[in-house]
């Protein structure tokens, strides 16, 4: 199988969970993605084939960039073709991102057997295009926004391994003790979270400071000023730009502040931990606050709105949960009651099912 992926962790997380899946039974599985979208690839059983294909987007870049994104595209197309006459999958999958284009193109020429899979509730721009252009769409985040005349099966989002294996792990109430929270912005960090947080926390009584130790994801041009805050703070803090081992760190934490990614959304249902949700304002068809809600109406996240997360108001949250121990291990039974571990399961059912249909055309 071909497995059409990129653009940041949200859209290779879940193709990660299948692969690793799929290699489990005996598949061979290829990556098709582009430079940008392999730097996400360090994940991956080592088995999976990567392969780097040219794609371009129109949405970012200067004039230059916008003029030359359809010959990259084109030129990114042939090589994708090229490679599926090769290697004939028996389905291709594509998990949206702009890196997928070529393969997911080169699939619907070529007539292969082909699905996607997309992660929030609103169609990213290339799923989008590709859905009513597919044999089957698999939705991460129910209910989904679809376009007209396209049916989707709810999978939820698969989750990596080593956030299965920590699935409705026990958790640690908050109380007078050593207390450990987490903070992450997606896969690429947001700045807002290194603009809020640490003050929020700074302002937390002392009952509850003392005990706080934080791990913090920022981006590389704030890491330095975040942890300055922190230490200046007397606050223990481990700030990088990047967390190698999220599933440990949530695991182990009382509380996550976090966006609300899909790929975020998910693991915190399945390993079931309160969480503070800052969907990112700027997220295109406002996906994040769907993708947000149904964990909120679960009881197992708060949601606050970028234009109202202040220093004050967050601080005033996250108190709520740390200072209320009994509300705190509620929260994080709900997110796991919410959670689905077997979504990756149902998306290996769809795409060994896909496949099957194919071979008997």
């Amino acid at each position: 199988m071909v497995i059409a992926a990129g653009g940041t962790g949200g859209h290779m997380f879940p193709a990660q969970a299948l692969a690793e899946a799929m290699l489990a039974r005996g598949w061979r599985v290829k990556l098709s993605t582009d430079e940008r979208g392999a730097r996400y690839t360090g994940g991956f059983p080592h088995s999976t084939e990567i392969e780097q294909i040219r794609s371009a987007t129109f949405a970012r870049g200067g004039l230059v960039e916008k003029v030359t994104a359809p010959f990259k595209l084109g030129l990114g197309v042939l090589g994708a073709l090229a490679g599926l006459w090769r290697d004939r999958p028996a389905v291709v999958v594509g998990f949206g991102g702009y890196p997928a284009i070529p393969a997911m193109a080169a699939a619907q020429l070529l007539k292969l057997p082909r699905m996607i899979h997309e992660q929030n509730g609103v169609l990213g721009k290339v799923n989008a295009f590709f859905a009513p252009r597919v044999d089957a769409v698999a939705c991460g985040t129910w209910p989904a926004e679809l376009p007209e005349g396209v049916e989707g099966v709810h999978t939820g989002n698969p989750v990596r391994s080593a956030i299965l294996e920590r699935a409705e792990a026990g958790y640690i109430s908050p109380g007078d003790y050593p207390m450990e929270m987490l903070v992450i912005g997606g896969s690429q960090g947001a700045r807002i979270l290194s603009d809020v947080v640490p003050p929020a926390i700074a302002a937390l009584p002392m009952k509850i400071l003392r005990n706080i130790r934080v791990s913090h994801q920022a981006r590389e041009e704030d890491q330095e000023r975040v942890a300055k805050f922190y230490a200046d703070n007397g606050i223990t803090a481990d700030v990088q730009p990047f967390f190698h081992d999220v599933p440990r760190r949530m695991t182990e934490a009382q509380l996550v502040i976090s966006r609300s990614g899909a790929s975020s959304v998910a693991d915190l249902s399945v390993i079931g931990r309160p969480s503070i949700l800052i969907p990112y304002a700027a997220a295109a068809g406002d996906h994040q606050t769907a993708n947000a809600r149904g964990l909120v109406a679960a009881g197992g996240a708060i949601m606050v709105p970028e234009s109202q997360a202040s220093v004050d108001a967050l601080a005033e949250q996250i108190a709520s949960v740390l200072d209320n121990p009994d509300g705190a291990m509620q929260m994080a039974r709900s997110a796991a009651k919410f959670g689905k571990p077997e979504a990756t399961e149902l998306l290996v059912e769809m795409v060994e099912g896909l496949a099957g249909k194919g071979q008997e055309i």
